[in-house]
């Protein structure tokens, strides 16, 4: 006879039953989850591996390069896969606008010419692979002291310290009469810089950028935010001289831009002030009824910035056209970049 109240029905040997844990709060008022219960893996639908679409192919890795390759054998190299196939597809859209006579807009910020990028950058202007300039007011200064003097940038830490900061006299002067005359003449901000050069006694100014331009006929575009140079600071520095030449020269840009259907546009560098224009001056052209189209933007820098990448690389040719964002050194990328697009106009590279 069984005791009153042992479990009903349990057979000698076996495991007790599990009791369930109901779900609800347990004895510190918390609830307790539902128990889940393990996905059974024996029902998983397979795909074959064969037919299914992939994103990498043989096809697409690196070549190990022999000993006195070209640069075309470099380039064709690379991986077909992300950067390398960005850089090439950059140096295909440079070499055919090249070709056909399109717009080719080069953009950059001071840093550029500080490197010592200038003659790669003169020598395409020359060779037309280059046709249009737009720069930011830093520039102008490292280009005009690399052709008076033959060295630029300040240690900025000290001269901040002891307040000389910004304050080279000769710099300043060449610059604020230069742009002064530029208001009087009727110039921009760019083409009076360049042409001051141009005539000037400097020992090296056959490697200004901004002499190039007035020596080759292109325009070239300064693009100024007052008080961020430091030939604002002197008091030769007219503000109206400034904002005159400046925005004198945001017009040309924009017939520029209004040109740019199946042409180029660099950003090297800039990471406000040249991507806020460039936006600027697509959307006015846009506005008077040129139909900005098709056309490949390139935003090169050595790390992604936010404008850069959104009013660049994405707003421009959304609907028309492709932007492409390289990551890397200017010292190394441009000359790389430069060196590859010449061997594709000459067809020794196949892009």
């Amino acid at each position: 006879m069984k005791k009153k109240g042992t479990r009903r029905g349990r057979r000698k040997g076996s495991a007790p039953a599990r009791r369930r844990e109901p779900a609800g709060p347990s004895n510190d008022g918390a609830a307790r989850p539902a128990r889940t219960r393990a996905i059974d893996r024996a029902k998983v639908r397979t795909v074959r591996a064969r037919s299914r679409r992939s994103r990498v192919k043989v096809s697409d890795e690196a070549r190990p390069l022999a000993p006195g390759a070209s640069v075309a054998d470099l380039v064709s190299s690379l991986p077909d896969q992300l950067a390398g196939a960005e850089l090439r597809a950059v140096v295909r859209a440079w070499a055919r606008a090249w070709r056909d006579e399109r717009t080719v807009l080069f953009g950059f910020g001071a840093h550029l010419v500080k490197v010592g990028l200038a003659p790669i950058v003169i020598d395409l202007m020359e060779r037309g692979a280059i046709n249009a300039l737009m720069m930011n007011g830093a520039g102008c200064v490292h280009d005009l002291e690399l052709s008076m003097l033959g060295h630029t940038s300040e240690d900025v830490a000290a001269g901040l310290e002891d307040g000389s900061f910004g304050m080279a006299g000769e710099t300043a002067a060449r610059l604020n009469e230069a742009i002064a005359r530029g208001h009087r003449d009727g110039l921009g901000m760019g083409e009076a810089i360049g042409a001051d050069i141009l005539v000037s006694a400097d020992r090296h100014r056959d490697r200004s950028v901004l002499a190039a331009a007035r020596r080759l006929g292109l325009p070239v575009t300064v693009h100024v935010a007052v008080g961020t140079d430091i030939h604002h600071m002197h008091s030769g520095a007219d503000g109206a001289a400034l904002g005159a030449t400046s925005h004198r020269d945001f017009e040309l840009l924009t017939g520029v831009v209004a040109g740019l259907s199946r042409g180029v546009f660099f950003n090297v560098g800039s990471a406000v002030v040249l991507p806020e224009v460039f936006l600027k001056s697509l959307a006015l052209a846009r506005n008077l009824g040129h139909r900005v189209r098709d056309f490949t933007t390139v935003n090169l820098d050595f790390i992604r910035h936010y404008r850069p990448e959104t009013n660049v690389v994405d707003r421009p040719t959304r609907g028309s056209g492709r932007g492409y964002s390289l990551v890397g050194h200017h010292e190394l990328m441009l000359p790389l970049l430069a060196a590859a697009v010449g061997e594709a106009r000459a067809g020794r590279l196949d892009v």
